[in-house]
């Protein structure tokens, strides 16, 4: 599968993480991926996605069906033009991650024409 990366992550003090993205809508931003520590079942988000103090999405635990498994997080991020379902993939020591896009999310790179 191909996949567009669109952040780099590090781990942050409070346990989450913390990095830029660069996306069409969200350039060069800042974003923090904060524990929630409110979670009242396995289903609800992990993660509280974080751009300044304003929630824009969710992040849940998840693994991968590859041999050997590996962890991830599947996030999804709020934005009212373009909302985002992408994954976090941490380093195998799990100090640093990158944050890609499947490439079935790429915007089309080609312009509409009318005939």
């Amino acid at each position: 599968m191909r996949r567009r990366i669109i952040g780099r992550f590090k781990r942050s003090k409070q346990g989450g993480w913390e990095g830029e993205i660069d996306t069409l809508t969200i350039t060069k931003r800042r974003i923090r991926l904060v524990p929630n520590d409110n979670r009242l079942s396995d289903s609800a988000p992990a993660f509280c996605v974080m751009l300044g103090w304003n929630p824009i999405g969710e992040a849940w635990e998840r693994k991968s069906r590859s041999d050997p498994p590996r962890d991830y997080l599947r996030v999804r991020i709020d934005d009212p033009l373009c909302p985002l379902s992408v994954m976090l993939f941490p380093d195998p020591e799990g100090l640093t991650a990158q944050m890609v896009m499947p490439a079935a999310q790429w915007p089309s790179t080609r312009a509409n024409t009318a005939r």
